[in-house]
């Protein structure tokens, strides 16, 4: 008889999950983890990566140093407004540097959890990003423009600050934007999917996106890696710049090649427009209509639209005379 035990200390008496002892030990050689397996599955052992939950905090003290009246933390130092703010300062460069060397040493070789030369890049790339926070705050105020011009519903910069899913993203993607260009692994993208996850709003932290940018409602929109866009640019909820889909197995051959379109200055894209193809370009002030799926690159000053549907009119059976 196979000797088995309980996988829980508190079973169910009527039908407790049993396994054998041999299934157990097969389960444990399955699951194990060795350096072939590594290599034949390209599972990476996770020697050192960021804290989510620090990540998340990284993204809101960046939102309380850029807008320091409209967030504040309990743990917010106290004193004079110039104690405070310097304050913030060093503790968002002790904040960044510790996941931005987390990221880097994800990456050392040979494998190593904090090697000298992450120490000290880590916090040399934390000072570059302290000191890039004024350049990308000019940014947000062009974008908050934008979005208030674009949007009659918007009542106040505070309201697009404090509620517009579509600035918050784009916020969040500008920060991430940064650590990209200096080429640090994982953080930036834990960034922008924290945005994803709050908004719905997919924008990789790798794309190009110009000043003046505004996304009106947001839900659904995805902007890949290598996505360029112009200034003055609007789309609306729903739209896709994405890249054509691969042959199984192209993906090490297309990875870093430009595989998203081209969006040009003063374009409006509107709701569920998918622009796709890293050769396909939208001409300036063109109009790209709502629903429409392009592929192929569109000249300057055009207007792409969906021929008028033929609406039929039934009347409802099932609706009570009044």
């Amino acid at each position: 008889m196979k000797k088995t035990f309980p996988l829980k200390k508190k079973a169910p008496a009527e039908h407790p999950p049993y396994l054998s002892e041999l299934e157990i030990r097969s389960l444990s050689r399955r699951l194990r983890f060795d350096s072939k397996s590594l290599i034949r599955e390209r599972i990476e052992y996770v020697r050192s990566a960021p804290d989510p939950a620090k990540v998340v905090r990284l993204i809101e003290t960046t939102r309380q140093i850029l807008f320091p009246q409209y967030w504040t933390f309990p743990d917010s130092p106290s004193g004079p407004p110039p104690k405070k703010a310097a304050l913030a300062l060093e503790a968002f460069y002790h904040l960044s540097s510790v996941q931005i060397t987390s990221s880097l040493a994800h990456d050392c070789t040979p494998p190593q959890r904090f090697c000298a030369s992450c120490l000290d890049r880590g916090h040399q790339y934390a000072a570059d990003f302290l000191k890039s926070l004024p350049q990308t705050k000019t940014l947000l105020l062009k974008d908050i423009q934008a979005a208030y011009e674009g949007d009659p519903a918007a009542k106040s910069f505070t309201e697009i600050i404090v509620s517009y899913p579509g600035f918050f993203a784009v916020m969040v993607y500008r920060i991430a934007h940064t650590l990209q260009r200096m080429s640090i692994p994982l953080l930036p993208r834990l960034m922008t999917e924290y945005a994803h996850s709050q908004t719905g709003i997919d924008i990789h932290p790798g794309a190009r996106i110009g000043e003046y940018f505004f996304i009106d409602h947001g839900t659904g929109v995805v902007i890949g890696e290598t996505t360029e866009i112009g200034n003055r640019v609007r789309i609306y909820q729903g739209v896709t710049l994405g890249a054509l889909s691969l042959p199984p197995g192209a993906g090490d051959l297309y990875r870093h090649k430009k595989r998203h379109p081209t969006i040009e200055d003063d374009v409006i894209i509107y709701a569920n427009a998918t622009i796709l193809g890293g050769e396909t370009v939208i001409g300036k002030r063109s109009i790209i209509g709502g629903n429409v799926w392009l592929t192929d690159s569109v000249p300057p000053d055009t207007k792409v639209i969906l021929k008028t549907q033929d609406l039929i009119y039934l009347p409802n059976p099932d609706q009570p005379e009044l």
